[in-house]
This record gives structure tokens, sequence and C-alpha cells, in this order.
């Protein structure tokens, strides 16, 4: 469910970010800003993977250390790593030390290495109109929609490992695909949302169209 708090600094932030300090700097800086080159959304597809089970807080205690460990998430180096590398990732003790995991990494960054518009392309390709305005307080967020279903099925058919709706749904909203920011959070709504907003309320025909590939 969603909800507000007021922060120590007094901003009204989405409440899951006021348990901790690396919370508020993830939410206010990150969380729902637009990411569109493809090591980035390498990084944030692979990072909620290394999440499934676990806190997000570890994750993000430990993302500099699967930065230095994943060459910090370059497809290209990453699609090129080796069993050499996965007992030296098993060994690590700055990152999630799970075999599949660490496979499902290499093995995806070989899947995206090949697709022929890029991972950012194929990701932003399954972007959902954007609500015209944020979820009120107390609003049930979503943990999967057929946005995301649709993207774990296309991801899973590239060759994709450990990315299935929830994980898929988790990274659009890392990733600015959606803004799940609750209404009266300080964060303001990224630029490419209003915009989009103002062109679907606009004018007839100034709606644009989606395209999935």
């Amino acid at each position: 469910m969603g909800d507000l708090l007021i922060g120590v600094d007094g901003k009204v932030r989405c409440a899951w970010a006021g348990s901790a300090p690396e919370y508020v700097a993830y939410h206010d800086e990150e969380w729902g800003q637009p990411v569109r080159d493809d090591d980035g959304l390498f990084e944030r597809i692979m990072l909620e993977a290394f999440q499934s089970g676990l806190s997000w807080i570890t994750i993000l205690r430990k993302r500099e250390g699967f930065r230095a460990a994943f060459a910090g998430f370059s497809i290209e180096a990453v699609a090129r790593f080796g069993e050499p590398d996965i007992a030296r990732l098993l060994a690590d003790e700055r990152i999630v030390r799970n075999r599949a995991k660490i496979e499902a990494a290499i093995v995806n960054a070989r899947a995206a290495a090949a697709l022929p518009d890029g991972l950012a392309a194929l990701v932003w390709s399954f972007a959902p109109p954007p609500r015209p305005r944020r979820l009120p307080p107390g609003a049930e967020v979503p943990a999967a929609t057929p946005e995301s279903i649709a993207l774990a099925k296309e991801l899973k058919r590239r060759g994709f490992r450990f990315v299935g709706p929830t994980t898929a749904y988790a990274t659009m909203q890392a990733v600015g695909l959606v803004d799940d920011h609750i209404d009266g959070c300080h964060v303001p709504v990224p630029r490419p949302a209003l915009d989009a907003v103002a062109a679907a309320t606009g004018p007839p025909g100034a709606a644009s169209r989606r395209r999935r590939s």
C-alpha cells in the first residue's frame, strides 16, 4: 500500500523511503527517474534480480561492490565473463554470492548484447501510458501489471533469466517507465511524464502512439 511520511528534514516522501538513509537518497535522487542507456538498464535489471528473496536495502548497501565486481555493469564486459569470473564472484563478499543469479547476470549480458536495437529500446517499448496523476495515499501499488508481464515474457524469449513480472515491474518503477511516487511526495514528476500527459490530454490528434517491438 502506498503511503507518505514526513522526514526529519521536513520533506514529504513515500513511506517506504523513511527507514534508512540509503533509502532516502535512492528515493529522492534516483527511483523513478528515466534511465535510457543500455548499461544503466542492465544494472537496474540485474540489481532487481539479485534482490529476489532479499531486502532492497541489502542491495543498495552492496551496490558499489556489485559495480566493482561486474565491471560497472558494462554489458560488453560482463558478456565476456567465463568460469574464472564465476569463481571470482562466488568468492567476493561484496556481492550476493548466489551461483544461479551470477550465472544469470552473464547470460543476460550476452542476451542484451545480442539485441539489435539495444536493451533500452526494448525495455522502453513496454512503457505504459502515464497516469494523469499520481496514486493517492492508501492506494494499492501493483506488484505487476500487464506491461510488466509482457516485458518479462519478451525478455525470457530473448534469453534472459531471473526477470519475472514482479522483477520487471520493479525495474519499470526504478527506471521511470512508471511513476509510482505517491501523490504528495516532494519528488517532482519527471519531465517526460508531464509532457506525455500533456500530449495525451491535449487537442485531438496530439496524443502520441506507443510502439511495441
